[in-house]
């Protein structure tokens, strides 16, 4: 139990465990890991701050998400922001969300080994976490709070300084908002076993390094939708960029494939939000250098959608800059 005799050695070894899963209850609430981590500093500090007011009435571990919480709404007070809409195509009773992850220019992928194993993997994946950020900060609090951590309306009132009643509306209102920014006919996918999943991306990486538009095309689905966040994969602009359908995407990514200038490829597996990432390199200079990393959606044993985002986030998954 935290005492405001404890010293900061006590209180560390008591409230260290919980750093994992608030760490992704952060990353939920505002898409980037790195902010996230800052919220994680700045929750410590602040129970560390108000021990005096732990009256034990809860679990450590609710106290923390209390002060996390607010944590992250008080962020969003002092630094608001909105996911730009730009006149891109948008899908409509798609497989695919209406817009894709890069649609929100901060985000970030996460490794697996810094995401928590208890969660469901649908509550941390790319999809899920982009259409969270549309949401108003409170919807998003309310949301994730009651259909996340499993709390109950009248411990979200507390912890929001409300009343159940306003969470009740609340949460209507932010499903309401969140099926219109998800997928809606993702669970017709098939879900591919590890092993299909694993061959998928094999080939995937042996067509795109191998720059065989026959092999591309036999392991894209015909509504393969790719996207760039600002600044990612040879994109320098400061809008995302999207597109989708097959041809379409055999001719976006012709300039790097077939270009008058050859660029050699080299690409290395890892994993992102609990699905199949890969990191892209291109040779120049005698060194392969960071290009992009590359999020992949894959369903029924094809690759559905391809996220690139900057080579910034190639430290996190432990991936040097130059190969």
């Amino acid at each position: 139990m935290v005492t405001d005799t404890m010293d900061e050695t006590e209180f560390a070894e008591l409230t260290e465990r919980h750093r994992r899963e608030l760490r992704g209850h952060c990353y939920r609430f505002l898409g980037s890991l790195d902010e996230a981590e800052d919220l994680v500093q700045e929750t410590f500090l602040r129970a560390w701050r108000g021990r005096d007011q732990y009256a034990g009435r809860a679990s450590v571990r609710a106290w923390l998400y209390k002060i996390a919480t607010n944590a992250c709404l008080d962020f969003l007070d002092r630094t608001p922001r909105v996911v730009p809409t730009p006149a891109l195509p948008v899908a409509v009773d798609s497989h695919l969300a209406p817009r894709p992850a890069a649609a929100v220019p901060w985000l970030q992928p996460s490794p697996d080994d810094l995401l928590d194993a208890a969660i469901a993997r649908e509550t941390v994946e790319l999809t899920f976490l982009a259409a969270l950020q549309y949401l108003s900060p409170r919807q998003r609090a309310v949301l994730i709070l009651r259909d996340v951590v499993g709390w109950t309306a009248k411990e979200t009132a507390t912890a929001l300084s409300t009343t159940p009643a306003s969470v009740n509306s609340s949460l209507q209102r932010a499903r309401t908002e969140l099926k219109e920014q998800l997928p809606s006919r993702r669970t017709e996918w098939r879900v591919e076993s590890s092993g299909e999943e694993r061959a998928v991306v094999s080939r995937y990486i042996d067509a795109i390094t191998a720059a065989d538009d026959t092999a591309i095309a036999a392991v894209l689905r015909e509504d393969v939708r790719c996207s760039h966040q600002p600044g990612a994969g040879g994109h320098p602009g400061p809008e995302p960029t999207w597109y989708g359908g097959l041809a379409t995407v055999l001719e976006g990514w012709a300039p790097v494939l077939h270009g008058d200038v050859s660029m050699e490829l080299h690409m290395v597996p890892t994993r992102a939000n609990g699905g199949p990432a890969v990191a892209t390199y291109v040779r120049h200079d005698g060194r392969f250098h960071a290009f992009g990393l590359n999020t992949l959606l894959i369903a029924d044993g094809r690759v559905a959608e391809v996220t690139t985002f900057v080579p910034a986030v190639f430290e996190r998954f432990g991936l040097p800059m130059t190969l």
